[in-house]
């Protein structure tokens, strides 16, 4: 895999574990807004109107990566043939914080440099 799409994957794979941590400060934040100010959220804020869709595509995009990685799992020769059933039941099963780990020990650190996109 060429360096370019090793750092797009990256981003990818690295978003869903930053989209948690920012939607837990907000939820966080509104709920303690809540209790300061009780009269000020009579309706739904804007910010749940935002929320929702990219919520939907964070687990859309979840999927599709689960997907990516397990087809790489099984077609690369970097992951040991003994181990490669394991790392795809730890992708499924702790997508968003395994799937770092994996995109480093097994993408980035063999990701060529002058290797072309096309495949």
């Amino acid at each position: 895999m060429s360096k370019s799409r090793a750092i797009m994957l990256g981003f990818f794979t690295a978003w869903p574990f930053l989209y948690m941590v920012l939607f837990m400060c907000s939820v966080f934040g509104i709920i303690i807004a809540g209790i300061l100010d009780e009269s000020r959220f009579t309706e739904p804020p804007f910010f749940f109107i935002l929320i929702i869709p990219l919520h939907f595509l964070t687990i859309l995009e979840v999927i599709v990566l689960m997907v990516i990685y397990i087809i790489h799992i099984f077609r690369t020769d970097q992951v040991e043939n003994d181990k490669k059933a394991l790392w795809a039941v730890v992708i499924f099963l702790g997508n968003i914080f395994a799937m770092p780990v994996y995109w480093y020990l097994y993408v980035w650190k063999n990701c060529r440099p002058g290797a072309s996109d096309t495949r």
